[in-house]
Formats: C-alpha cells, sequence, structure tokens
C-alpha cells in the first residue's frame, strides 16, 4: 500500500571533541535528514560550528587537474587512506598538479614548434617555381638582407595580380613564385625611398604580407628539405610528450580517484556544521529519521558514550515541519513522480500516489486501447528504463499493458477491429469485442459515467483527511466535504431521472437534498467554527460575507458541471482512435504494394503522436479534476545527509 512513512525526530547532544564523529555517522548512515538546531534550541550564549572549509582547497586543485588532463573524477574505494594521511594527500596533489602543468607545457612547446616548421614550410614550397621562373636559388636571408631595396614576400588575390599593370609606371617590381586557386604568392621589390608609396599600393590591392621566420636558411629547396625534416622531428616530439603525459595520468588516475573520494567525503561532511549549533563547548543536532530505521540509527551512537541521543514521535515536535518520504508498493512506486511534479503531501496529509497510479493506468488504457500498439509502448518503456534508467519507462510499461487489455476489449491490434472477432466468436463472447466506432453514444455516457465515479471517491477521500485532521469545514460542509457529496449526488439522481423518465424529487426532494446542502456550502466557514465550539460567527461584514460566498457558490455549481463533462475527453479519445487508424488502414489500402510500410509508418505516428496527447490529457484530469478537490500538496521532502560525489568543487 501506499503510505507517508513515519518518521522520528532526533536531538543530539555532545562535547565539541566528539563532534567530527557524529558527523560522519550523520553523512554515512545514510537515513538522516538534518535541520538547522538553532531553529528548536534556543539560547543567548549559541553560535554556528561553521568555518572555512580546510579541504576545499585542495578539491579546487583536483578539478584542475581533472580541467587539464580530462579525468573524469568519481567515486572509488578510498579505505586505504587515514585519516592523518590528509596533508601527505594534499602534497601530493600539488606535485601531481605542479607535474601535470609541466607537461602540458613541453606538450604545447612542441607543439607550437611544429605549427611554426610546418607553417614555415608551407610558405617555403611557394617558392619552388612558378610564373615562368625556377626554384628560388638565392639565399633567402640575403634577399632580405639589401640594404638599398625593401623586399616584401606574400601572396595577393588572384584578381590583385592581374590589376598590377595598372601601376607599371611606379618603381617596384612583383616576381610570381607561386600560384593556388585563390592566392598568387611571391617578392614584391622596391627602392628604399619610395617603399612606403609601394607598400600604400600594395595593401589597395589587398596583399597579405608574410614573414618568413628567422630559423629559415638557405635556398628555398634547402630550406625546404631542412623544415621537413623538422616537421618530422617536431611530430615525434609532439607524439613522445603526448604519450607522457597520458601515461602519466592513466597512472595517477585510481590515486587521484581516490583523493577526491575521501577529500569529498570529508569535505560534505564538514560542510554538515552549518547546522550544528555550539554552546560553549557542546554541538546540538536536529533531524529526523524514518521509523522503520531508528533502531539502525541508534546503533551508530553506541560507542559514543559522552553524546546523547534522544528520539520521540514527530507529533512532538512542532518547531520545525516533518519531511515527508513516501512509502509505495512496486506498482504504484514510479507514479510518485506525477506527485512529485504537483507537490509532495504533508506530512499528515494522504499519499495519492496508489490513486494516481490505478486512475492513470486504467484512463490511459480506456482512452488508447490497442493490443499491438500496448505491446509496442511496453516494450519501449522497458528499453527506456533498463537502458536509460528512466522513471518514465517503467510507466510506459504499466500504459502499455493496460492499452493491450483494453485492446483486447475493443478488438483492436494495430487498428484491425476484426482480428481477435474469431477468438470471441469461439468463445461464444456475442458482446465482445466492443466497437467503440458504432457505439458513440454509449461511449460518451460511459466516460461520464466514470467521471462521476472518480470525482465521487475523490470527494470521499477529501472528506476521510477532513475528519482526520479534524478539519470539519473542509470534512463536512465544503463543496469537497458531505454537503457537496449529497448534493452532487442528489441533482445527478433527478438528471438521470429526468432522461430514463423516472419519478425522482419533489418538493421535499429538492428542498432536503439539493436547496439544504447549497445553504450548508454558502455557511460552511462559521458552521465550522460552531462545531468546534467557538460559536457561529461571520468576521466580515454581511454584505461582504453574502457577496463573496455567493460567487463561490456559483463557482462551485459550475465546478461540478465542467468537472463532470471534462471527463467526455475520455469518450472522445476512444473515438479518435479509431478514426485515426481507420486512415491509416484506408492510406494502406491506396498504397497497394507499399501498404505494409504505411502500415508501420502510420502506425509509428499515432503510437508517438496520440499516446503523447492522451498521456497529457489523464495527467490534466489527475491535476485539475481529481487533485483539486482532495489533495493539497506543499510537503518538504525528505533528504537524507549523504555526499555528493557528482558535484565538483571548482
Amino acid at each position: 500500500m501506499s503510505s507517508i512513512e513515519k518518521m522520528m525526530f532526533a536531538d543530539i547532544a555532545g562535547i565539541d571533541t566528539d563532534l567530527d564523529a557524529v558527523l560522519d555517522i550523520i553523512s554515512s548512515c545514510g537515513c538522516f535528514h538534518m535541520e538547522n538546531a538553532a531553529a528548536v534550541h534556543v539560547s543567548g550564549s549559541k553560535t554556528n560550528a561553521k568555518r572555512e572549509n580546510p579541504y576545499t582547497a585542495s578539491l579546487k586543485l583536483l578539478s584542475e587537474i581533472g580541467t587539464l588532463t580530462g579525468i573524469k573524477l568519481q567515486k572509488a574505494d578510498c579505505s586505504d587512506i587515514r585519516d592523518s594521511d590528509i596533508e601527505k594527500v594534499r602534497e601530493d596533489i600539488r606535485s601531481v598538479r605542479n607535474r601535470v602543468q609541466k607537461m602540458k607545457a613541453e606538450v604545447k612547446k612542441a607543439s607550437d614548434n611544429l605549427n611554426a616548421h610546418t607553417m614555415a614550410l608551407e610558405q617555403v614550397l611557394h617558392l619552388s617555381g612558378g610564373e615562368g621562373v625556377g626554384s628560388l636559388s638565392v639565399d633567402i636571408e640575403q634577399i632580405f638582407a639589401c640594404k638599398h631595396i625593401k623586399v616584401r614576400f606574400g601572396r595577393l588575390p588572384t584578381d590583385s595580380y592581374e590589376k598590377l599593370s595598372y601601376y607599371e609606371d611606379k618603381n617596384f617590381y612583383f616576381l610570381a613564385y607561386g600560384r593556388d586557386k585563390e592566392y598568387v604568392y611571391g617578392f614584391c621589390f622596391a627602392p628604399l625611398s619610395e617603399a612606403e608609396e609601394i607598400d600604400g599600393i600594395l595593401e589597395s590591392l589587398y596583399f597579405d604580407r608574410i614573414r618568413l621566420p628567422d630559423f629559415v636558411h638557405g635556398s628555398a629547396d634547402d630550406a625546404a628539405k631542412s623544415l621537413e625534416k623538422n616537421v618530422e622531428d617536431d611530430k615525434a616530439e609532439v607524439e613522445k610528450r603526448k604519450k607522457e603525459l597520458a601515461d602519466f595520468i592513466e597512472q595517477k588516475r585510481e590515486t587521484l580517484n581516490k583523493y577526491f573520494t575521501k577529500l569529498k567525503t570529508m569535505h560534505d561532511t564538514f560542510e554538515l556544521r552549518e547546522k550544528v549549533m555550539m554552546i560553549r563547548d557542546k554541538f546540538y543536532i536536529v533531524g529526523f529519521v524514518p521509523e522503520r530505521d531508528a533502531e539502525r540509527f541508534k546503533k551508530y551512537f553506541e560507542d559514543l558514550k559522552s553524546v546523547s541521543l534522544v528520539m520521540k514521535p514527530c507529533t512532538e515536535n512542532g518547531e520545525i515541519e516533518t519531511p515527508v518520504k513516501l512509502r509505495n508498493n512496486k506498482f504504484a512506486e514510479p507514479f510518485s513522480m506525477f506527485v512529485d511534479l504537483y507537490g509532495l503531501p504533508a506530512y499528515n496529509d494522504i499519499n495519492p500516489t496508489n490513486f494516481v497510479a490505478i486512475t492513470y493506468t486504467l484512463l490511459f488504457g480506456i482512452m488508447f486501447g490497442d493490443l499491438g500498439q500496448g505491446l509496442v509502448i511496453s516494450l519501449l518503456g522497458l528499453l527506456l528504463w533498463k537502458w536509460k534508467k528512466m522513471t518514465l519507462g517503467r510507466i510506459m510499461e504499466r500504459l502499455g499493458v493496460s492499452s493491450m487489455i483494453f485492446g483486447t476489449l475493443y478488438g483492436s491490434v494495430f487498428g484491425y477491429e476484426e482480428l481477435l472477432d474469431p477468438m470471441y466468436e469461439s468463445l461464444g463472447i456475442s458482446f465482445l469485442p466492443f466497437k467503440a466506432i458504432h457505439s458513440i453514444n454509449n461511449v460518451l455516457y460511459s466516460a461520464i459515467g466514470i467521471g462521476i465515479f472518480i470525482i465521487i471517491i475523490s470527494v470521499i477521500v477529501n472528506m476521510i483527511m477532513g475528519l482526520k485532521e479534524k478539519n470539519y469545514t473542509r470534512a463536512l460542509f465544503s463543496n469537497n466535504g458531505l454537503a457537496g457529496l449529497v448534493f452532487y449526488c442528489s441533482l445527478l439522481m433527478l438528471l438521470l431521472g429526468g432522461m430514463l423518465g423516472l419519478n425522482v424529487g419533489g418538493t421535499a426532494y429538492v428542498l432536503g437534498l439539493i436547496v439544504l446542502p447549497l445553504i450548508i456550502m454558502f455557511l460552511r466557514e462559521p458552521l465550522g467554527e460552531l462545531v468546534k465550539g467557538k460559536g457561529f460567527h461571520i468576521h466580515e461584514s454581511p454584505g461582504d460575507f453574502i457577496a463573496a460566498n455567493f460567487f463561490e457558490c456559483f463557482e462551485f455549481l459550475l465546478g461540478y458541471a465542467t468537472n463532470t463533462l471534462s471527463f467526455v475527453r475520455v469518450g472522445g479519445f476512444v473515438l479518435s482512435h479509431a478514426g485515426m487508424m481507420s486512415v491509416v488502414l484506408a492510406l494502406a489500402e491506396m498504397s497497394g504494394g507499399m501498404s505494409p510500410v504505411v502500415m508501420i509508418l502510420g502506425n509509428l505516428f499515432v503510437i508517438a503522436l496520440e499516446g503523447l496527447l492522451v498521456g497529457i490529457q489523464v495527467l490534466r484530469l489527475e491535476f485539475y479534476e481529481m487533485f483539486s478537490r482532495y489533495y493539497t500538496g506543499g510537503g518538504k521532502a525528505f533528504k537524507p545527509v549523504s555526499v555528493n560525489y557528482d558535484e565538483i568543487i571548482e
């Protein structure tokens, strides 16, 4: 059964020398929800035990190492590292960080040399000859060493090179040595006295100057051969440095994960001091433990003789809101995801997961009934759960089974409505399969009937919760209480009798079962105070009270009508599913030889589109037509203290 875990309030006290040991127990037991002790213990001399965390700096260094090396720090067995070894761990982390930085610098230096030699070789190769000239045989250094001539080496766009003829009257010469699809490479020679003017002309032609490095010597062929050897040597050096770094990283990976696990455990445990209250040399810690874990929790403190642990039922503790931990059976457990979306119940409220699981599964199956498509949904859900561990996958498994069951009743298998007819004929069951498309009125009336049943159940649940809380306004006099239930059922009986021609009603019936409950709902708040023994009181002016409650009662009437008619969508989707599959079948029949492909694609489209729409619409019914009547949410989640190894301190 679905319920809310019973909680025990734990009050822990001791001397400061035992604080670290207690925090270690709390962070490792996995069943203690910690609260701020200052909210319970009141004292003028209280202080907070929080101070600067001594493990943050080392974790930041580990994070830096992870960034430099690409290691993803994760939890590992660190039982061989003692608390007394932490200083050695810090020194080793600093040493590893420095070594990694040095090795990364060596890799970068080798890569920079490779890039420089590669780029120089690329430019020198442009001097291998072209445009009617041979390979540059003159020492390149000598060309740039000219005292009276300014030399520029670079490239011109092909279009700009053709425009050089426009400047034949200018005193410069461009010697082309190489060409590719976009550029012409070469030297530009100009007298030193006219260099500035020639540079301006080249700039207007989009000349891109290339500076050859100082290590380029000799002729073009000699320089190219030398650079080719440099490139090969640089590649080997880069690979060597990278391998040294990779080997070192692999060698240290396990050790670094151990260091991370140990330091993260101590860091997160130390952070718990923020909620610890100190009064002189004594500490106080408060929190919650599930009742089923209480005895196990007590055993952790048996060896700490100077530590006091007092546990009491949560009803005795009113200072702090009790956290909520839902307890569900295996079938309903995945549907707690929907409850979390709306908001957890309060500690003394009801756990609606069972109700959600049953109604959601049934409504989905009714609205999306198909034996074949339900099987696909169930298998897809199983795949998502096994592969991605998605809670939605577990829900889809259950919804698929429901769809298969109702699909069997409808006689629908991948849209084929006649496949199961022989089976029912052989069994002698004449009223099955149920053909929704031929019984539209019955489908819509049944959908409204389902809605009426669910609304009544929701009101009854609300009444039970109101009586449990001794909130008589909620349980007896509200629109979702006894008065509302009598009014709703009586009105339905009156309408049903009129439709069937039955003699239901009369003055006494209308006055006693319709008008009187409506008056009670109108006076629900003062009646609630009267039942509590506080007297019949109206706290605002009579005019304001009448106006406000009149419109609220009018809203109640509209709510009954709209909530009931909202369930027509259940029948609507039953019919729409049959209609969509009839279209798919018609398209398959028209396509001839392509009919299998059309059927497969059509079924996949219906599963994706209608499955999503039905899922959303059922969730809407859960939240707006059911939860709004008996459930408020607003509870605080039970979060046991634990070490978060997924969080990296940067």
